[in-house]
């Protein structure tokens, strides 16, 4: 596995950190706002995440005033691969 593959064997990168200092947002701020944990969003913020409610990717979009597209990418040559 290389520094860059996924321990979990997902392609998904966030951009949450982006997102934050583009709006002048901290994470606390934004769990409240979402009404979500800010451990919860702290897991998705560092990549962690093994899915994410619709519900919360909804209400962050909204609060964050973006597109599921800007806060999410797919990076297929981030997965693990098989042995």
């Amino acid at each position: 596995m290389t520094d860059e593959q996924s321990p979990d064997g997902h392609a998904i990168e966030v951009h949450l950190d982006r997102l934050l200092a583009e709006r002048g947002l901290t994470l606390t701020e934004l769990a409240d706002r979402v009404g979500v944990a800010i451990a919860n969003l702290s897991i998705l913020k560092n990549g962690r995440a093994k899915a994410i409610r619709f519900t919360t990717l909804t209400r962050i979009c909204q609060v964050l005033d973006c597109q599921p597209g800007d806060l999410l990418s797919h990076h297929p040559d981030h997965a693990q691969r098989p042995g």
